[in-house]
């Protein structure tokens, strides 16, 4: 009876000190992963619309991408305007090029090209083409969370790695607490700690079986009047799609 006694008072008292499961929390890396594999899938097709904005005219860009692997297979191709159309940007593995069917010309990007401005937008190549793998090339430190646009988000430090081949000096990247994580806003610095550019995400909707932003706007720092806007019209995840698909001759003729 003792003993029946003094193990119902231990329960009692572990009931009590502990009333719900102990749950494990996310590192800043787990985080990052999923937040990285919400927004491509194993798979992905993107029709989009990209508006460079500026004070005194505003260009607009219809494209489209294809995307495989967390950060391998990367292309993107604009269909619009006219003067643009056809023309293309590879990534496959570490390597990447770009086609301009005007001049019919395939050019490299190499790695100190690719913070340069993809197709005069406010996106630089890196951004756009997924050249650094946030995962891969940076580690994570979660610095708390923070409420972004009306969203509860977690807000994360991420540092490039020494022997990394990335554009930025330091990224802070929030991401929704609600069990999707979204990508809400990034804020990219430069090697001196200079804030660059701020991509904030809006209008979060379901599209392609996924509910994520599909309005994307990025802001140049200390250039007021300018931003490019990145609208998803349409967009499918985890298609069939092959390697080969990937290739510098696909990408001078894929439509």
């Amino acid at each position: 009876m003792k003993r029946l006694t003094s193990a119902l008072i231990t329960l009692v008292f572990y009931l009590v000190s502990f009333p719900f499961p102990i749950v494990a929390q996310e590192t800043a890396s787990e985080i990052i992963a999923k937040m990285q594999e919400q927004q491509r899938g194993q798979s992905s097709y993107i029709n989009m619309t990209m508006k460079v904005i500026r004070p005194d005219w505003t260009r607009t860009m219809q494209m489209k991408s294809w995307s495989k692997g967390t950060d391998d297979f990367f292309l993107v191709l604009v269909t619009s305007p006219a003067k643009d159309k056809g023309s293309s940007s590879l990534k496959r593995y570490k390597e990447m090029w770009s086609w301009t069917p005007s001049i019919e010309r395939t050019i490299k990007i190499s790695p100190s090209m690719m913070s340069q401005a993809w197709m005069g937008s406010d996106f630089t190549n890196d951004d756009l083409m997924k050249g650094a793998s946030v995962v891969k090339d940076y580690s994570h430190k979660l610095l708390g969370k923070e409420t972004v646009h009306g969203l509860e988000c977690y807000k994360i430090e991420m540092i490039p790695h020494e022997d990394a081949a990335v554009v930025w000096g330091k990224v802070l990247v929030w991401v929704t607490t609600d069990g999707i994580y979204n990508q809400i806003k990034v804020e990219n610095y430069d090697e001196d700690m200079y804030l660059v550019n701020t991509l904030n995400c809006f209008d979060v909707k379901e599209m392609g079986g996924r509910t994520m932003p599909t309005r994307m706007e990025m802001v140049p720092a200390d250039e007021e009047g300018k931003k490019t806007v990145m609208i998803y019209n349409e967009a499918k995840y985890n298609q069939k799609i092959n390697e080969n698909f990937f290739t510098q001759q696909n990408m001078k003729r894929v439509r």
